[in-house]
């Protein structure tokens, strides 16, 4: 029987995160993989046989199940509203309330092959996607929706840079606050 691993998968896949967030995906070399979730080369080799490549798809397959469950008030909730302030909500703790920086944006900077580029493109399309329909469903027009998707998230991510740039959480959690109007109306 092998042994059990040292470090769940959930465990590890937060601390490889962390590294991508920080470094991006040239940045994020194996030293710093390996340091951030305390096990070895081989023992990271072992659970990735592709290295870095195969840890950088597990940290965008775990975010994009954690962008699954954020956006699902948008599919799920009746009132464009509430759905899009649970949405607003869901998001303020997957971003420790701006303190973290968005993966999507540090893993596609320079050096990121074309599949991790591709992968995060998927998910910000998705993402515009779902803002579009829940601003349908309150009334916009398929242009003023897709406008109405655009803007909020060009208004997340830049008050999430603000945050980590400034050390203030103020504009993030202003732009969370305001996403219910911004997205209905």
């Amino acid at each position: 029987m092998g042994r059990a691993p040292s470090i769940d998968d959930d465990a590890l896949l937060a601390r490889l995160s962390e590294v991508f967030r920080h470094h991006g995906y040239e940045g994020a070399s194996l030293t710093a993989l390996s340091s951030a979730s305390g096990l070895h080369r081989a023992s990271l080799y072992h659970r990735f046989p592709s290295g870095k490549p195969g840890m950088a798809v597990a940290v965008l397959e775990s975010v994009e199940a954690a962008f699954g469950d954020i956006l699902e008030p948008l599919k799920s909730e009746a009132d464009p509203a509430v759905a899009v302030a649970e949405m607003a909500r869901r998001l303020g703790e997957f971003y420790a309330d701006g303190r973290l920086s968005c993966v999507l944006d540090t893993m596609t900077l320079l050096g990121a092959p074309d599949d991790i580029r591709a992968r995060a493109a998927g998910l910000a399309t998705g993402w515009l996607a779902a803002m579009a329909a829940v601003a349908r469903r309150s009334g916009a027009s398929k242009a003023e929706a897709e406008r109405r998707a655009g803007d909020a998230l060009v208004r997340i991510e830049g008050s999430l840079v603000l945050a980590r740039v400034l050390d203030d959480p103020a504009e993030f959690r202003l732009t969370l606050a305001e996403l219910p109007r911004a997205l209905v109306g």
